[in-house]
């Protein structure tokens, strides 16, 4: 039995089962909240995007991007996959350099690179650099000089696209703090800088739209605004770009509301498109470059709760209250993002109510699911929420002094920690006494 589209199955306790392990049984061993990650599910994530590339017979580059889950294990997973990886952070770049992540195959991502960052990203000779802004060109040729080296470049570009999603999570538009606007010169002026640099060895454009995004016709429309670009330079400086990175954001499922389309079909129409612009301008086919984090982390992750406190406001809703909430899922705070879950010791039963999901921080906004369908719901039932395998751990925090939840991976009914709970006193391991 598969639930409610989300790729878990129940056993016959009824019990909802995460990569063969019984999910009640992982809480009672690891305790809650938890993170659980079905790392088979990641597994056929990648594979999706990198076989698909194969069968087309496209030279392409798959990364991870980190930044939706990052851990020393995750980063073992997708060396393992013969994924390439990016990092918008030296804490990003430090832990890939502790997973022995291979560094050729990193990319330096963000909008405001700190002139450290650039210098650990040149220091340890990973795969390109994504420049954002002026002052990162000025920034990376004088480190490049400074170590008598060469590094490949792409320039990150928003090409005016507004992305059917959140306005938090929209990138390609005109209004954006990333990138090279391709309307107003900017772009151009960036080129003239990179262009047949000494040390910087530019290969093509960079652009990404959004995230959780359904429809590729977006995707299509951005693609062709940079090939519009592109024609400009070769006519105009006989540039032929050696790589075109298309980002990422393709959405996952999130609630019955969501209907994503399938991994393949997002590269056949990209390849599709840019094949169909490579023919027009007679160049040759450059290297295809995407960056997936919820794609690969999303639907592959859950989370573990134990319900507590249960209020009943007649007329008007009941609350039931878990130990977690915003700090270990800031989504729905942040984004209003919305989640479906189902009572993981009652995985079989059917609903006979709505009930509101409260998190335990002092917050009203602090609800995690509002208006949710569960049969009877009592003092410590197991709470498993989907598809929190992106931006959970990566977003938790601190409020209310929590400590962070364990990251557990299964893997055919295996189980292992990988991230251990914080304990009190690694809250407290950096506060300094005033007496």
């Amino acid at each position: 039995m598969i639930i409610d589209n989300h790729p878990f199955e129940v056993n016959d306790k009824g019990h909802l089962v995460i990569g063969g392990a019984d999910a009640v049984e992982l809480a009672q061993k690891y305790g809650t909240p938890l993170y659980v990650y079905d790392v088979n599910i990641i597994r056929n994530n990648c594979k999706a995007f990198i076989e698909t590339f194969d069968k087309m017979e496209v030279t392409a580059k798959v990364a991870y991007a980190s930044k939706a889950f990052s851990s020393i294990a995750m980063l073992q997973i997708m060396k393992q996959e013969n994924m390439c990886l990016d990092v918008v952070s030296e804490g990003e770049l430090y832990t890939a350099l502790q997973a022995e992540f291979p560094t050729e195959k990193i990319h330096l991502h963000g909008n405001n690179k700190s002139l450290n960052e650039l210098r650990m990203a040149i220091e340890n000779d990973i795969g390109c650099i994504v420049v954002d802004n002026f002052r990162e060109i000025e920034l990376i040729g004088r480190l490049l000089k400074e170590y008598n080296k060469q590094m490949d470049v792409l320039m990150r570009v928003t090409p005016g696209i507004e992305s059917k999603t959140h306005q938090y999570i929209m990138t390609g538009n005109e209004d954006s703090k990333f990138g090279f606007n391709l309307n107003n010169g900017q772009a151009e002026e960036a080129f003239k800088l990179l262009w047949n640099h000494e040390f910087i060895k530019f290969k093509g454009l960079h652009c990404h739209i959004g995230s959780q995004i359904f429809e590729t016709d977006r995707f299509l429309i951005a693609t062709e605004v940079l090939f519009q670009e592109l024609k400009n330079w070769k006519n105009t400086y006989g540039f032929i770009p050696e790589v075109l990175n298309l980002g990422g954001g393709y959405g996952i499922r999130y609630t019955s509301e969501e209907s994503p389309i399938s991994y393949d079909i997002y590269v056949k129409e990209l390849v599709t498109e840019v094949k169909k612009h490579v023919q027009m301008l007679a160049i040759p086919m450059p290297e295809i470059w995407l960056e997936l984090g919820r794609a690969i982390a999303g639907n592959a992750g859950l989370t573990l709760y134990t319900v507590g406190a249960i209020k009943h406001i007649p007329g008007i809703r009941n609350y039931v209250s878990v130990d977690g909430g915003m700090t270990d899922n800031l989504r729905p705070a942040l984004y209003q993002a919305k989640y479906e879950a189902v009572i993981a010791n009652k995985a079989s039963a059917p609903p006979i109510s709505e009930v509101s999901i409260a998190g335990k921080c002092c917050e009203s906004g602090d609800m995690l699911i509002w208006d949710l369908p569960l049969p009877k719901v009592d003092h410590g039932d197991i709470l498993a929420v989907f598809s929190t395998g992106a931006y959970g751990y990566s977003m938790a925090n601190h409020y209310n002094r929590f400590a962070k939840p364990a990251v557990v991976f299964v893997e055919d009914s295996q189980d292992k920690l990988v991230v251990k709970r914080e304990s009190y006193q690694d809250i407290i391991s950096h506060d300094l006494s005033y007496e």
